[in-house]
């Protein structure tokens, strides 16, 4: 093979090794031991496939690979009940739809029409109903997971791209790249009268050139939002409910406000918060840095250089570790929080872009754009982070979730 480089041989062979031995050759020997009868999968929407690629995360391998609708992008796990969805922007068609996916099946077993080239869907914290951003029809649509059909269509700005729900299921962000805008919703509980529509805009915010990611604190009273046609994140104090504390002791709080716009890098594509909420870590995709934004007090304690198009990020469960993906160096960057400052590097396939933790985080995936693989890193060893196998996808693979099942679920 003296077209592939030494390390792709390398991987290459770790993933032939793992689909030839019998399934007990790839499990997760040396990992932490899993009940019997525990499942956990990874779902890749490949995007020039019209596929989902399924990958069993306790053997190891590929599970299977799902038809969908054209042009899979954005996916969601739902958090109580086993599905998982995948947005079809199917752009030659006059609608797009959402695959669901039954996790126990692993099979696709409904399909919900939504409006013109839907981009990311968003699940509420009930796992009742599901929000999708249709960037080709201005609008975003309410999905009934329960019955599984579009409830309610509601305008937004320009071109929407991203839709993110609060944790708390009181709002909805919507970012408005076409626009340069941010629509900001107030969404009806789940067991409100049928009259009562599902969204009410609240509120509008200019001024954030092709706003793309958002990103929601755990308290749900703020939200980022990265204006990556630019070089700057905005940050927007979200209304509380007009019984909670914060508004009983300012009354103001119960309104949506315009805080500041922080300079960070040059097109600012993502937004990794830190579990606790206390720091974001924003992936500047043209000057190769990341930048470190503290929530508390909406100011930036520095830019650093972290490697070529940084794509993605996300920060471990105890906020020691930020991961970023660098699209343009075929590596991932390991950057200590504590520290400040990048600690390892490691390298994957070509392009890596989506990333994803295993229910446990001792494995990191990264989907890879150009390559159309997933390289599954394993995050501590005796040696340390190091890449463990490559994985088979599809093609352009551009989203990647992860679902576990409990024995007897």
């Amino acid at each position: 093979m003296p077209h592939l480089s030494h390390r792709n041989r390398r991987a290459l062979r770790g993933t032939l090794l793992c689909l030839l031995l019998p399934l007990a050759a790839c499990s997760r020997k040396g990992f932490p031991r899993v009940p019997d009868g525990y499942r956990e999968y990874a779902y890749v929407s490949n995007t020039a496939a019209n596929t989902v690629s399924v990958l069993d995360l306790v053997y190891l391998r590929p599970e299977r690979t799902l038809l969908v609708g054209a042009g899979p992008s954005g996916m969601a796990v739902n958090p109580v009940r086993n599905e998982v969805y995948v947005v079809n922007t199917q752009p030659s068609q006059p609608n797009g739809s959402v695959s669901v996916i039954d996790v126990v099946s692993n099979r696709v077993v409904a399909t919900i029409l939504v409006h013109r080239l839907p981009y990311s869907i968003a699940v509420d914290p009930t796992g009742h109903r599901a929000f999708v951003a249709n960037s080709g029809s201005n609008t975003v649509s309410v999905l009934d997971l329960d019955k599984r059909r579009l409830i309610h269509t509601a305008a937004t700005g320009e071109q929407p791209g991203v839709a993110r729900i609060s944790p708390d299921g009181r709002t909805l962000v919507v970012t408005n790249r076409g626009s340069n805008s941010v629509s900001v919703y107030s969404v009806a509980p789940t067991d409100s009268p049928t009259s009562e529509p599902a969204l009410r805009l609240r509120s509008t915010f200019d001024r954030c050139p092709g706003a793309t990611d958002a990103a929601i604190l755990p308290d749900s009273l703020k939200a980022f939002i990265a204006c990556s046609s630019g070089h700057q994140v905005m940050a927007i104090s979200l209304a509380a409910a007009p019984d909670s504390w914060q508004a009983k002791q300012d009354s103001a709080a119960t309104a949506d406000h315009f805080l500041t716009l922080l300079d960070v890098g040059v097109a600012p594509t993502h937004l990794a918060l830190k579990p606790d909420g206390g720091e974001i870590f924003v992936s500047n995709f043209t000057s190769d840095s990341i930048s470190e934004i503290s929530t508390w007090t909406n100011e930036v304690g520095g830019t650093y250089a972290i490697g070529s198009k940084p794509s993605q990020g996300v920060v471990s469960r105890d906020n020691s570790t930020l991961w970023v993906s660098n699209f343009g160096a075929d590596t991932i960057s390991l950057y200590s929080v504590d520290d400040g400052k990048v600690v390892g590097s490691l390298h994957t396939g070509a392009a890596p872009d989506a990333l994803a933790f295993s229910a446990d985080e001792h494995l990191l995936l990264a989907a890879d754009a150009h390559s159309g693989d997933v390289a599954v890193i394993r995050t501590q060893g005796k040696q340390g982070p190091a890449l463990f196998t490559m994985l088979p996808a599809g093609a352009s693979p551009s989203a990647i979730v992860v679902k576990a099942l409990q024995p007897n679920k």
